[in-house]
């Protein structure tokens, strides 16, 4: 879908929420998405959902997550109901489901190619404040009471490395040499070991936004927020923190980021022991993940198949070498 045709169907969609509006497009990737006006006349964000990528079901039970965290106290995005009373929309014409959210205020935290801005010090106290949000996610969630058809994928050690996993075979991306693809075959034995410990000592398990990266991550002054749920999933609670940090990998003060994101967190909610330890290995994970997830979505000799490629496979250099 080209983004003349997600513009004319976004026009379309919003006809369903009785809203007569040219929508903005803001980004065209897995999800079109749009701002635009709420039935309410405030701002509102449309969504264009990807076939195939989440079930009907699978949406409807994101949208009444975010209803959930709301009525726990936190500020997510939550859905309007369409003129039917329900959060879903069908746009015929392209063969996509719709759904509108309410507007999140505040500017992303960044952008993944760039370096952050601001101060090391703001840099650390927005990471400690992620932490925090985070925390507070995860203990909404835990409290949330799921109806019985609730239904989100779930990212356990097999669906991050199994022989299938959730995110694509990231030893077969096409850009990566025969030496590249046996380290990463060296990586996924090493992580195995750790996911698999971890998740015999009861690591925490349970559902998590999966997709908390700079620019899903508002800024409103000096509070942080979440958008996006699109990703989430029944996951380990640390996979959440590593997903935070795979965009730092490469930032000089990345320890120090790190260490704000873990004292955030654990100002909410316990760590397990060894955190640090274990969130280098969950940063490392998510590399790995996104070099499976460009896979397909790209063609074999496209620029963002080898950078995908070639971050994994420095992620993984670096953490190879700093393990005992």
């Amino acid at each position: 879908m080209n983004d003349s045709e997600a513009r004319a169907f976004a026009v379309a969609a919003m006809q369903h929420w009785g809203v007569s509006d040219t929508p903005r497009l803001i980004k065209n990737r897995e999800n079109a998405v749009f701002e635009t006006r709420a039935p309410n006349g405030g701002k509102a964000a449309l969504r264009l959902h990807r076939p195939g990528y989440q079930s009907d079901d699978s949406i409807r039970s994101e949208l009444w997550w975010a209803e959930a965290l709301v009525g726990e106290g936190m500020d997510v995005p939550v859905p309007f109901r369409t003129l039917n009373g329900d959060v879903l929309a069908q746009v015929t014409k392209a063969g996509r489901m719709a759904s509108l959210v309410s507007w999140s205020e505040g500017e992303p935290m960044g952008d993944g190619d760039v370096p952050l801005r601001g101060t090391s010090a703001e840099q650390q106290a927005l990471h400690k404040a992620l932490g925090q949000e985070l925390a507070r996610l995860h203990t909404a969630s835990d409290a949330a009471d799921l109806p019985n058809d609730f239904t989100r994928p779930t990212l356990n050690l097999d669906a991050l490395l199994g022989p299938d996993p959730a995110w694509g075979r990231f030893w077969e991306n096409p850009a990566l040499s025969s030496s590249e693809v046996s380290l990463l075959q060296d990586a996924r034995l090493c992580l195995k070991g750790v996911v698999a410990k971890h998740a015999d000592d009861n690591g925490d398990f349970g559902l998590i936004h999966a997709d908390a990266l700079r620019e899903n991550v508002m800024v409103d002054q000096s509070r942080v927020k979440l958008i996006d749920f699109d990703d989430g999933v029944f996951g380990f609670r640390m996979y959440e923190l590593g997903v935070a940090m795979s965009q730092n990998w490469d930032q000089p003060n990345k320890a120090e980021l790190g260490r704000a994101l873990l004292e955030g967190y654990a100002s909410v909610r316990d760590l397990p022991e060894a955190a640090d330890t274990l969130l280098e290995a969950f940063t490392v994970l998510r590399g790995l993940a996104s070099c499976g997830w460009v896979i397909g979505r790209y063609d074999d000799d496209h620029p963002a198949t080898r950078a995908y490629a070639a971050r994994a496979v420095e992620m993984v250099r670096g953490w190879l070498g700093n393990r005992p």
